[in-house]
């Protein structure tokens, strides 16, 4: 039986990118980074102080030579915030692409880019 979501894969092209992208921008925190020496690097992030899930950083380029036919599409990920306003205001003021607030019967709703075009979508949550 399944009881949580523990890792994300998230394909990237440029992992440093990727890992500035995620900790000075958006705020998230390094947990750990493996290198096995040939090749096959990955860094494990996640919100600062939220280690329950996690998403690790993996070589898109690399991947798909070790595992082809693999699905290396981003994942529809859905974050929750306790302070959209704030949050919308903070990646706004750090010229991260985002979308209009938008009022869903769920709650308020934005999306945001990272530096490789990908999407993701932040809720509030209280």
């Amino acid at each position: 039986m399944i009881n949580k979501i523990g890792q994300i894969m998230l394909y990237v092209n440029n992992q440093d990118e990727a890992v500035n992208f995620w900790t000075e921008k958006v705020g998230f925190s390094v947990i750990s980074e493996e290198n096995n020496g040939q090749g096959m690097r990955w860094i494990e992030i996640a919100p600062t102080g939220e280690t329950e899930t996690s998403i690790i950083l993996h070589n898109k380029e690399f991947v798909a030579k070790m595992s082809p036919g693999l699905n290396l599409g981003t994942p529809s990920l859905m974050f929750f915030s306790e302070n959209l306003d704030d949050l919308y205001s903070n990646l706004s003021n750090k010229n991260i692409k985002v979308g209009e607030i938008v009022n869903m019967p769920s709650g308020r709703v934005f999306n945001f880019a990272d530096n490789e075009e990908n999407y993701f979508a932040v809720m509030e949550k209280k």
